[in-house]
């Protein structure tokens, strides 16, 4: 069978990007593999678009022989499902074709991709520097979260998950366990249609108080059964074992201080469950622990909690305190009732088992049509 035109330019494109790619290895191995993997998948897309007489001579063989032929020139993990897999990296990502600033966007964003890069389609050009620096230059992961990010089939929440496992440099495991847990969906069901686009442009942005509660929390992390009985010095001490994960789920720029932090008023003494510290609103946010169902009580206590720190603990110069309160079971009539508007006092539940990611899906989209019509 005789090659179909350029089929050796194109072979020939994939050994070059290797060996230029290979040589910065030593400097940032994870990053060459993601844009050489990127590439490639380009490749494959713009030869396969190239014209009739390639589709009708190759067809489905095209990646099968492309494999072949590059594994006997010495290129490795270069097998027909990862070259599937390159393609469809190229495919989710393609306005990456289309980036020549290597600016960055806003706090925690992404690039700008916008401007074009003179990107030549034909496949008898050489790799071109500038498309390559600029692509080392934006992409933030490794090639194992993108794999994890290509699982998602909704762009938006692709997005949003890519920025926030950038901004808080996310472990693989971790990136997974936020997916499974339902970050996204949490989120954007307790905010509005223009809140939910700027999940997926700019990630989550903390500026305001309500901006760092979910609801639910998600506490599978800390191995407690659904239906365990335990006390409140348990859950408590469970958080406080795996205080990283439960920053994580509360959200960026959070500094741990104290747990059970006592202060005494008029001699009687009171404790705090947890204090922490916002350096993005520079302020005080403190959580108590409920076990179960959420009382009038409760929520008068973390009133005093917080007046007592905007009185006597903060300063001038920082933003008022946040009082959270976690509970398994809460009344949001109640809350309502309770509550000041416009206060800086928030009862969220929280959830020791995963949430479905489907029920949550179903959730989001009834959601978004009731607010479409």
């Amino acid at each position: 069978m005789s090659d179909a035109p350029d089929f050796q330019g194109l072979v020939g494109l994939f050994e070059e990007t290797h060996r230029a790619l290979q040589a910065r290895a030593a400097r940032s191995v994870d990053v060459a593999l993601v844009v050489r993997n990127w590439l490639f998948g380009y490749y494959i897309v713009e030869y396969e678009q190239g014209g009739a007489d390639r589709a009708q001579l190759y067809g489905k063989a095209l990646i099968d022989r492309l494999a072949a032929t590059l594994s006997s020139r010495g290129l490795r993990g270069i097998s027909p499902t990862n070259l599937r897999k390159f393609r469809a990296f190229y495919e989710g990502y393609p306005q990456m074709q289309q980036t020549a600033s290597v600016e960055s966007g806003p706090r925690g964003s992404l690039p700008d991709m916008q401007q074009t890069v003179s990107v030549e389609s034909s496949l008898t050009r050489s790799l071109q520097p500038a498309l390559l620096e600029a692509l080392i230059g934006h992409f933030k992961l490794g090639w194992s979260h993108y794999v994890v990010l290509l699982t998602l089939g909704n762009p938006d929440e692709r997005r949003f998950y890519e920025l926030e496992a950038i901004a808080s440099a996310w472990s693989v495991r971790e990136l997974e366990r936020q997916i499974g847990s339902g970050l996204y969906e949490r989120l954007a069901l307790s905010r509005d249609k223009d809140a939910i686009r700027k999940l997926s442009e700019e990630g989550l942005a903390i500026e305001k108080a309500a901006d760092i509660v979910k609801s639910p929390y998600v506490l599978e992390f800390l191995g407690l059964a659904e239906q365990a009985r335990y006390s409140e010095h348990e859950l408590e001490s469970a958080i406080i074992d795996k205080l990283e994960h439960f920053l994580l789920e509360l959200g960026k720029g959070f500094l741990f201080e104290a747990r059970q932090k006592r202060f005494t008023f008029d001699n009687d003494h009171f404790y705090v469950d947890l204090v922490f510290y916002n350096r993005l609103l520079r302020c005080y946010v403190l959580i108590d622990l409920k076990v179960d169902k959420l009382t009038h009580q409760d929520l008068g206590q973390m009133q005093m909690y917080v007046n007592y720190f905007d009185r006597h603990v903060r300063t001038e110069t920082e933003a008022p305190t946040i009082g959270i309160l976690l509970c398994h079971r809460k009344n949001d009539a109640l809350v309502e009732l309770t509550l000041p508007e416009n206060g800086n006092i928030y009862a969220s539940q929280y959830q020791l088992y995963l949430p479905s990611k489907e029920e949550l899906r179903q959730k989001l989209i009834a959601w978004a049509e009731e607010v479409g019509s």
